[in-house]
């Protein structure tokens, strides 16, 4: 999977523009134009590396003389201490940039840590781990690229790639079946439906109505598992509601196709990385 590079680039300008509007006080007065410096990014813990070229693009953006040599790529699993890029340029630069860049690097590398974390948790069984649309605005596209990172799988990019049928899209057209059935009138041949149920009758409603994914969402693992045996196949099964890393492996051994997350995007710490000056 790779990163749109437009897209990477209006999303650094914006930050960078964002952090220093047309001036950097501290740097562009302290130091010389022409200085230049050597510098590297070391890891402060374990983790999955995720958000290199973007971080490096800030630099390549601010300076055209910029240089860096990677000893890791995304998706590779990093150790605390471990230096992950060496770079040279002009030393403004360097300095205006370190921020936009940790930024970055730091969000997806949590994002990619977290979820690897999430995936070997899950080993052995059927289930793959998934994130979700909670993610910040305007970031999306690079959160979802560090799920991939570590291990797991995007869920729908956005409202138009799949059919999600919600508690409130049911109320509001008086059940699961009447909901199918006027999707399945309109939508083209490549789009799925599922639907998210709450209890045992709205999914043996789902499975008569024919949907191809059925959420089993916030339900206990011993209904979970009573679900996936009477759905035996019909339909894909997706757990969601309340799973953390400390109950996802319990939840996986239910037979679930897929587990979905938000925490992966909306609420995940932070990897440590820092730039140092040679």
């Amino acid at each position: 999977m790779m990163l749109n590079k437009f897209y990477v680039d209006e999303l650094i300008k914006t930050a960078i523009t964002e952090d220093i509007n047309y001036i950097d006080v501290s740097a562009d007065y302290l130091i010389p134009e022409n200085q230049r410096n050597d510098a590297y990014f070391v890891a402060k813990a374990d983790g999955v590396l995720c958000g290199l070229d973007a971080a490096m693009r800030v630099f390549e953006i601010l300076d055209d003389t910029f240089s860096y040599t990677a000893y890791k790529k995304d998706g590779d699993e990093v150790k605390k201490g471990e230096v992950i890029v060496d770079f040279s340029g002009k030393t403004a630069c360097l300095l205006k940039g370190e921020r936009t860049a940790l930024n970055l690097i730091q969000h997806m590398s949590g994002i990619a840590t977290m979820t690897h974390k999430a995936v070997e948790l899950c080993k052995g069984t059927n289930a793959a781990v998934t994130d979700t649309r909670k993610t910040l605005p305007g970031l999306r596209a690079i959160q979802k690229y560090a799920v991939v990172c570590g291990g797991g799988k995007n869920h729908r990019y956005n409202l138009s790639d799949g059919a999600m049928l919600k508690d409130n899209h049911i109320d509001a057209c008086g059940g699961i079946e009447n909901a199918v059935k006027t999707l399945r009138e309109k939508l083209g041949h490549m789009v799925k439906i599922e639907v998210e149920t709450r209890n045992f009758d709205e999914v043996k409603e789902a499975v008569k109505a024919g949907a191809d994914i059925i959420m089993l969402d916030n339900m206990t693992n011993e209904q979970m598992a009573e679900c996936v045996k009477y759905i035996g196949g019909r339909a894909k099964t997706e757990a969601s509601g309340n799973i953390t890393l400390d109950n996802i492996a319990d939840a996986a051994k239910t037979g679930v196709d897929i587990i979905s997350l938000g925490a992966l995007t909306h609420s995940v710490k932070a990897f440590d990385i820092s730039m140092k000056m040679k």
